[in-house]
């Protein structure tokens, strides 16, 4: 049997003030974060390539709000379809109807998938008010989509949420949740974290060495590095619903699936340019 004290106990507050109604959180600060080293790193880009900042400027909206749209909506249709079908308002409100009374909530629950594809609407859209090619601005975005992964997931950690499935006796790195159970769990999010900081590493090293790839290159294997990282970890994750328990692979592994076959598809295919 796992001995608890050879685990890591981990019952962090998630957040770091509360005043008066308001808390701030770790897991937005990570949020932030996340913004705020993509933009960095995008402006290098696009100083690079003599893009104006303004452009990176109203990219930026663009993605924020693609992002955080796309991954509440992901996470209300994907996962709990059941409940806010039933109170639509809630998916657009940081509020619920508790005992007939409005709670202020928060956004509790925000998919990853979802925000992939909030991304890519964005993206469209930003395109074409813009004029700039979607392929270009979407193979320069992808470097840095990775960092950003990586802190929301530390976010989650700290968040003692997505959590990992029981460790093996012995794991060193096991971690205990003690707001979830005592039980001595992978630390999946961090998994998932570490992965994406690599994903990052590879994919703007490719960049340094080439800055202008065959279009969709980058972009490809992002989806395939990314969301295969995804569907293997969720081996080693809990369900975050019920109605998973039952099912072969979950909703985030079947979710993986188009992404994976579709970077397969834009870095396998042949443009103009390799034909030549």
């Amino acid at each position: 049997m796992y001995t608890l004290f050879n685990a890591i106990h981990w019952n962090a507050d998630p957040v770091i003030f509360e005043i008066g109604s308001f808390g701030l959180r770790y897991y937005a600060l990570c949020f932030l974060a996340a913004f705020a080293c993509s933009y960095v790193l995008m402006l290098k880009i696009f100083i690079r390539e003599g893009k104006p900042q303004e452009l990176l400027d109203q990219l930026s909206i663009y993605i924020f709000l693609g992002t955080l749209i796309g991954a509440r909506l992901g996470h209300c249709l994907f996962y709990e379809f059941d409940y806010y079908i039933k109170h639509p308002l809630e998916m657009i409100l940081p509020f619920r109807q508790v005992n007939g009374s409005w709670e202020l909530t928060g956004f509790q629950g925000l998919a990853s998938h979802g925000g992939a594809i909030g991304i890519l609407i964005a993206l469209l859209l930003f395109s074409r008010k813009t004029k700039t090619d979607f392929m270009w601005i979407t193979d320069r975005l992808v470097i840095v989509i990775p960092l950003a992964g990586a802190f929301v997931r530390l976010g989650n950690f700290f968040n003692s949420e997505i959590i990992g499935l029981p460790a093996p006796e012995g794991l060193p790195w096991a971690v205990v949740f003690e707001k979830v159970d005592m039980i001595a769990r992978h630390p999946a999010q961090l998994y998932e974290a570490i992965c994406y900081v690599l994903i990052f590493i590879i994919l703007w090293a490719m960049y340094q060495k080439n800055a202008k790839p065959k279009p969709g290159l980058l972009f490809g294997i992002f989806l395939i590095l990314l969301f295969g990282t995804r569907f293997f970890i969720e081996f080693f994750k809990e369900n975050q619903e019920a109605f998973e328990d039952n099912m072969k692979f979950n909703m985030g592994q079947l979710l993986s699936i188009p992404f994976m076959l579709g970077g397969l598809f834009l870095a396998l295919r042949k443009t103009k340019e390799t034909k030549k």
